[in-house]
């Protein structure tokens, strides 16, 4: 074998050639869409594992420097994100690790991770139950204000609208009107009878399915609890969408939305409260979309937290 066979070879590395008349810092470099393997524990205990997509960057802060090492930041995650769960922690290990391997180049770091979590949902009323799949986005960022952590996730729910319960029922009292003389006594048979036909629900109020998209920010220690987060957002607005419905609980949902009749303003005021009273969340943001069924168009409201130098009014 010959010695030259041993010896490494030298390649060109021409990330590190600087380009004079192209000089210039940068806010954030990297690559976004990395495919990993992530393990994430949604608040019950059962770390699940899930296909993420992955984002990774660090700021450029040397003018003089051509790019960064995107290869470090690539193995950096593939190690951590595919033999650790994901909690604050880590996520802050790992971007030390991205500025470490960068401490010539660069003093910010982020990574963001988006997968779905499956989460096991009772139906309303009989023993059955199923499972949902719930969006999630994770954002962690190490800048010079610290380590700050964001969780996204959307939950969908069903909502009928006030107005036209309001002008559905006034047509059934007509119609009720039409089919019972005034002048003569009401017969309780009779009036079962009615209300059980077609005739008793001649108009109904027009329902949509609709969204609300989350993005809360926890306070430094508070674990990324998932589930409690959806609880609390859907036991708030009363009618989020089911799994496997029977006939009762199918029953069990119109009633449920029969007993929240809700604009997307009632909606947002709702969740806001829920949050508000969450002393885990340092701040949120949340854009409730109800996918008219009467309009082509969609309502929409935004509501936050509303803390100072939080994410206010001015994110849409």
């Amino acid at each position: 074998m010959h010695a030259h066979e041993n010896t490494v070879r030298l390649m060109p590395d021409v990330a590190t050639q600087a380009q004079p008349h192209l000089a210039g810092a940068m806010d954030w470099v990297g690559m976004d869409g990395i495919e990993v393997p992530v393990r994430f524990d949604a608040g019950d205990g059962n770390a699940q594992r899930s296909s993420a997509q992955v984002g990774a960057f660090v700021n450029l802060t040397r003018p003089d420097r051509r790019g960064i090492h995107m290869s470090r930041l690539y193995l950096l995650v593939d190690e951590c994100l595919s033999s650790k769960t994901v909690d604050a922690a880590m996520l802050e290990s790992l971007l030390r690790t991205f500025l470490e391997s960068h401490k010539d180049l660069s003093d910010r770091a982020r990574v963001s991770i988006r997968f779905d979590q499956l989460v096991r949902r009772a139906a309303l009323r009989s023993d059955n139950s199923g499972w949902r799949t719930y969006p999630v986005s994770i954002e962690a960022s190490l800048c010079e204000d610290g380590f700050r952590l964001e969780l996204g996730t959307e939950v969908v729910y069903s909502s009928t609208c006030p107005a036209s319960a309001a002008l559905s029922r006034q047509l059934i009292q007509e119609q009720f009107a039409r089919d019972f003389d005034a002048g003569k006594p009401l017969d309780h048979a009779a009036v079962f009878a009615w209300l059980g036909s077609e005739k008793g629900i001649v108009a109904t109020p027009h329902a949509q399915r609709s969204v609300a998209r989350l993005l809360v920010r926890f306070v430094d220690g508070a674990p990324l609890n998932l589930i409690d987060l959806l609880n609390r957002v859907e036991q708030s607005l009363g009618t989020p969408v089911q799994t496997a419905v029977k006939r009762e609980d199918e029953q069990a949902f119109a009633l449920a939305n029969g007993s929240n009749l809700m604009f997307c303003e009632d909606a947002a005021r709702r969740i806001q409260r829920a949050l508000d009273a969450d002393d885990s969340i340092a701040d949120f943001h949340v854009r409730l979309e109800h996918q008219e069924s009467l309009h082509p168009h969609d309502a929409v409201a935004y509501v936050s937290k509303g803390v100072a130098g939080g994410y206010g009014a001015d994110r849409a």
